[in-house]
């Protein structure tokens, strides 16, 4: 990627998220307890378009990750050394189309047992937009295409029903589509998903017979359950005052979350009253934090560096007492 593609992509995010790197949110005290250990585990290549946008862990620690302007899959491994897997298609037009940022994104990403990998892409193109799958040893092929309008954003699995459900943040929606493809299913546009001018519905997880999803713009968490025949619940306010919130993860106590806040540049532990505590910082070398996963106690968390320009990486932590 040339020098010139980079900088158009920075001036480009940096205009739209402007608002959001100046807040902080309002009821987020600092607690650094229950983080230890911290450190810069990988430094990325922001030449080259590699910031990381979300991740999936595999068993042995190592991390899939996608790059979002490199429009990349890549694993980083236990070690911290980076390897890519694959690089999805250029549009014809550049990407110039995408809604909000004017640029291919490659954004959600989730793996099955098997090691297949589903990772989302926003090209603002029918023919590219959509969720696409990447089997070992395959290139990467397109298996359910979303509306080029939109930008498909957050992506998580269901692993017992087989079902994935994908958070668009332009149109305020949660589609479902099965792990083998097909066309994608409204399955909310719950005014709650909405934005209100940036990037409404972003991170999504399944927890507890319910999904949660964040709205960046709107700085609130919300609980979606998950009804019988796979219909959408109305949603449940957990959490408020987090603006700029992105991906987050579940600690393993209860509802209890560590998320991402992308502007204000720090990880919050949000409790189950919606109570929220900065627990990591630029301090910490948070450049911009998109997503956070753990695998037993280790957090991993990513920076995109996207408004700060300087030193896209994967920090990695330990989570006191989390049990």
């Amino acid at each position: 990627m040339s020098e010139r593609s980079i900088k158009l992509i920075m001036s480009a995010v940096v205009v739209a998220a402007a608002a959001l790197t100046a807040a902080v949110p309002a009821d987020a005290t600092t607690d650094t307890g229950p983080v230890t250990d911290v450190r810069v585990a990988t430094h990325f290549d922001l030449s080259a378009g590699q910031m990381p946008e979300n991740i999936t862990l595999l068993p042995d620690g190592t991390a899939d990750v996608t790059f979002a302007a490199g429009r990349q899959v890549a694993q980083v491994s236990p070690r911290g050394a980076t390897r890519v897997l694959a690089t999805l298609p250029a549009p014809a037009d550049g990407g110039v189309d995408t809604p909000v940022l004017g640029f291919p994104l490659a954004t959600g990403i989730v793996h099955t047992s098997d090691g297949t990998v589903y990772v989302l892409y926003a090209t603002g193109t029918a023919d590219l937009t959509g969720l696409w799958r990447l089997r070992p040893g395959q290139p990467p092929r397109r298996i359910a295409a979303l509306p080029p309008g939109g930008l498909p954003n957050g992506l998580a699995l269901d692993e017992h029903s087989e079902q994935l459900y994908i958070t668009d943040s332009v149109l305020g929606t949660v589609w479902t589509v099965p792990v083998t493809g097909g066309t994608p299913t409204a399955w909310s546009t719950a005014p709650e998903l909405a934005s209100t001018g940036f990037l409404g519905a972003n991170g999504v997880k399944v927890h507890r017979g319910a999904l949660w999803v964040t709205n960046l713009d709107r700085g609130t968490v919300l609980r979606i359950a998950i009804r019988s025949g796979n219909r959408a619940g109305a949603p449940q306010v957990k959490a408020t005052g987090m603006v700029g919130i992105d991906d987050f993860t579940f600690t393993g106590r209860g509802d209890e979350i560590l998320a991402a806040l992308n502007g204000p540049n720090t990880v919050v532990r949000i409790r189950p009253d919606g109570t929220g505590t900065t627990v990591l910082d630029a301090a910490d070398g948070l450049q911009n934090p998109t997503s956070v996963a753990l695998r037993g106690d280790e957090v991993y968390v990513l920076s995109a560096a996207y408004t700060t320009a300087t030193d896209p990486n994967l920090l990695r932590a330990r989570l006191r007492n989390h049990r």
